[in-house]
């Protein structure tokens, strides 16, 4: 992010769904300066704090089952904010757009699963904790696959053709490879200096 271009601390709104404390950290170190609402937040309460990014945390169990943010984030992808979700967040913003998930036979537990980015082809290594996943055949035109997990071809990640709104399934604050993904941070980054800038 060029800093040159914002004269003050970018404000990231972030929805609590179990977020971990080192993505609070390096959302920090990213130069935001963040609030935490928690997940039956409305998108009018969080729009009201003038964010100039969304992000959606992490968490667990069925995303299906957390209808409330759901509807939040389906208000929210409407706008011209950017948003970010991770893990759980991801799965919502997918439900959101109108896709489906569901329960994997066996779930992705741990690091060091080979992640391919679409755009590109490079192969990141990400760490995994999560037992459902996007089905990438209900995803809406305006939305592409922007990750594929190697071991099984699932959906790892999306983002939207248009506007800056994205989401991987894994955790790229965690370490593994050990800094493969951290780019996502830079890219939500960039999204938001262009915005605000």
């Amino acid at each position: 992010m060029n800093a040159a271009k914002i004269d003050r601390e970018p404000h990231v709104v972030a929805i609590d769904l179990g977020i971990k404390r080192n993505i609070l950290r390096l959302l920090c170190s990213s130069g935001f300066r963040v609030t935490v609402v928690p997940a039956g937040e409305s998108a009018a309460a969080i729009l009201a704090r003038k964010p100039d990014g969304i992000f959606i945390s992490n968490g667990p169990g069925d995303p299906a089952a957390v209808k409330q943010t759901i509807t939040t984030v389906r208000d929210l992808t409407k706008g011209d904010v950017p948003l970010f979700g991770i893990c759980l967040g991801h799965q919502i913003l997918s439900l959101a757009y109108g896709a489906k998930t569901y329960k994997l036979k066996f779930g992705h537990r741990g690091v060091n699963h080979p992640i391919k980015r679409m755009r590109d082809g490079a192969v990141e290594i990400a760490s995994h904790n999560h037992g459902f996943a996007v089905d990438p055949e209900t995803l809406p035109a305006n939305v592409r696959v922007s990750h594929i997990n190697l071991n099984d071809n699932t959906c790892a990640g999306i983002e939207h053709r248009e506007k800056p709104q994205f989401s991987v399934q894994y955790h790229p604050e965690a370490g593994p490879g050990p800094a493969d993904p951290l780019y996502l941070f830079r890219q939500f980054s960039d999204h938001i200096a262009a915005r605000v800038g």
